[in-house]
């Protein structure tokens, strides 16, 4: 097995602890760093800086940013009577795309998973519970992932915020079989959540 110099070595290994990231990945990245320019190897270093000392969690609906509240909680625009709860703040991009959204957005980062010792005191729960029944919120969207998880995470969190304010509005987002792809390979429960959202034409 080849040698590196031990900084490469340090390199390598730290590049690896990386999600997605293993040993071939990990050391086509450091020899590219290393042949860059000094100042793209700074750049690069001081927005990896910059990410651990300016990003923080939004104090409202703990969404990555770098102003508290962030942007979609201070917008004079958007309406705040309409949350969207997602389980990661990237999800929050998937919504934007459909530019249909509006409202604003409550992040629990994560899901409740039992098998992997994560329970709702793990998620940002309590704060959105808060939220709900100090403010003048009219519907909660339950955007969590179609998993096993998700469902769950879903079903826990509709029971909460029904038992926390009367009249609450909450809603699951519709899930079925994805646009472009064919019927005839949709597993059973796919197609069952196709057919119970299935709406009027």
């Amino acid at each position: 097995m080849s040698r590196f110099a031990e900084p490469m070595s340090r390199l390598i290994d730290e590049l690896k602890k990386l999600p997605g990231i293993g040993s071939k990945s990990a050391q086509r990245l450091a020899f590219h760093i290393l042949r860059s320019s000094e100042d793209d190897a700074d750049a690069l270093a001081s927005a990896v800086r910059d990410v651990k000392a300016k990003l923080r969690l939004c104090s409202i609906c703990n969404n990555i940013t770098d102003v508290d509240p962030c942007v979609y909680c201070s917008s004079p625009t958007r309406n705040q009577k309409l949350v969207c709860v997602v389980e990661e703040p990237t999800n929050i991009a998937a919504v934007e795309k459909t530019r249909h959204f509006n409202g604003v957005y409550h992040v629990l980062h994560g899901s409740i998973s039992p098998l992997h010792g994560v329970g709702p005191e793990q998620l940002r729960i309590g704060n959105l519970i808060t939220r709900v029944s100090s403010s003048e919120i009219e519907e909660v969207i339950l955007a969590t992932n179609p998993t096993v998880e998700g469902e769950a995470t879903a079903t826990y969190l509709a029971q909460q915020l029904k038992r926390q304010k009367q009249g609450l509005r909450v809603t699951r987002i519709a899930m079925g079989i994805p646009v472009g792809s064919d019927i005839e390979y949709t597993d059973e429960v796919t197609m069952l959540k196709a057919m119970e959202g299935r709406r009027e034409m």
